[in-house]
């Protein structure tokens, strides 16, 4: 594997990319250090130090704590991400953006714009509830968060954080077009690293000042070791139905009769579901730190992390979402169609209905294993997360968005590497990405 890492910088176009890639991850560090005007920050920073657990926390690791300084890119990427879902969805129930889709490059490119302005839309609206949010709000002491409060902040907040973004949008598709890897799940992927070493720091503090055992350290990092393995086995794994080809003849050559195969993921639907499953999960906490009443406090409470029916709910949402997300993304209907129109099909299975058919029940039977998958790797760390107060980023989601974007990262620049006749990371077999 050593070697291979050698490799990289034996060719210009790939290290160019890798060059290009860490300095735009670079830009993106910079700019979440940069504070949004008008903000107390050391009463914000003591506001989500006490408030780590709830959605707060959650949006503070995806953004690499641009929330908890309030940074000009506060907002994250969270809004194009959220886009793009509602563009999906839209997809499917609008037929003109179906046709869109079904036109080829100049169809995305126009899905794409559309995306574009649906998250400057959603971070104006963000930015506007968060600067109303942040007037109301006071650190632990009292003092105000919000300097001068008013219009102008508001539409300073809004602007600043609607560019923020808008320019955190762009860094991922340049690094997408002309660096390594996706863009935008790298830039998710460098916000949780980042905050990883001052997690680590505040663990062995925990153990010097007696609030841990050694022994108990011990075990959450052989843990960790199990669940990364168990999130690279399954985000590698495929189910591979095979394909054959009929022979067509053309004049006095014979074309066709290839055997192929389809490649289905276990865990099509990816780290979507964990991510909407917390966010969820993680609001009834919010709400209760902002509403005094006695029943609202009460389901707070019945709903916070370690209770039963955060378990039974958090599950049940996972679930509910990775069935939701692969309905929309894979439509079986449409891959029968294709294999049909280009001569292809499942042997024993009858092109048509019956093919969509056989492909739906696989696809139903690998998404109950994914999310049985998801739903074991994101519980298991919040139990100790919340009954041995393990810090947030250990938690499962973190993990699989770590470990998947660096398996789809690792997996692009091994086929740069064996495209120009390098060897690969490994000497047998190659890394195979999520997509």
């Amino acid at each position: 594997m050593i070697g291979g890492f050698r490799n990289t910088a034996n060719i210009p176009e790939l290290r160019r990319r890798l060059i290009f890639t860490f300095l735009m991850l670079a830009v993106y560090r910079v700019g979440v250090q940069i504070p949004t005007p008008g903000i107390n920050g050391e009463a914000l920073s003591a506001f989500f130090a006490k408030n780590a657990s709830t959605l707060f926390g959650m949006f503070n690791m995806f953004s690499g704590g641009a929330l908890e300084n309030f940074s000009i890119f506060a907002l994250g990427i969270m809004p194009y991400i959220s886009a793009s879902i509602i563009i999906q969805l839209l997809t499917v129930v609008i037929p003109q953006l179906e046709a869109l889709s079904k036109e080829g490059e100049s169809g995305r490119r126009k899905i794409t714009q559309y995306t574009r302005y649906g998250t400057v839309a959603l971070s104006i609206i963000q930015g506007l509830f968060i600067s109303v949010g942040l007037e109301g709000m006071t650190g632990p002491a009292g003092e105000a968060i919000v300097l001068v409060p008013g219009w102008s902040f508001k539409l300073m907040t809004m602007l600043t954080l609607t560019s923020g973004t808008a320019f955190i949008m762009w860094l991922g598709e340049q690094m997408t077009e002309r660096g390594i890897g996706n863009g935008i799940s790298l830039i998710i992927f460098a916000g949780i690293v980042a905050r990883m070493p001052a997690a680590i720091v505040n663990t062995f503090q925990m153990v010097g000042a007696g609030e841990m055992n050694v022994l108990f350290l011990i075990f959450l990092l052989a843990m960790m070791v199990v669940v990364i393995g168990v999130i690279i086995f399954f985000e590698t794994a495929q189910r591979r139905i095979p394909i054959q080809y009929a022979k067509r003849v053309v004049g006095r050559r014979v074309y066709g009769g290839q055997s192929s195969h389809l490649p289905l993921k276990i865990n099509i639907s990816g780290v979507i579901p964990p991510i909407f499953a917390s966010s969820i999960m993680m609001f009834p906490a919010t709400v209760g730190g902002f509403i005094n009443i006695d029943w609202v406090q009460r389901v707070s409470a019945a709903l916070n992390p370690g209770t039963v029916y955060y378990y039974l709910l958090y599950v049940g949402f996972i679930v509910f979402f990775c069935f939701f997300y692969t309905a929309v993304t894979f439509n079986p209907v449409d891959v029968s169609e294709n294999l049909k129109k280009n001569g292809g099909f499942i042997p024993g299975i009858r092109p048509g209905k019956k093919t969509s058919d056989f492909i739906d029940k696989v696809l139903t039977r690998l998404t109950v294993v994914g999310a049985i998958y998801v739903s074991v790797v994101c519980v298991l760390p919040t139990v100790l997360i919340s009954r041995f107060n393990v810090p947030f980023y250990f938690g499962g989601t973190a993990l699989l968005i770590v470990v998947g974007v660096a398996i789809d990262t690792i997996a692009q620049i091994e086929s740069h590497m064996v495209m120009r006749n390098y060897e690969g990371f490994m000497k047998k077999g190659r890394i195979k990405g999520r997509r």
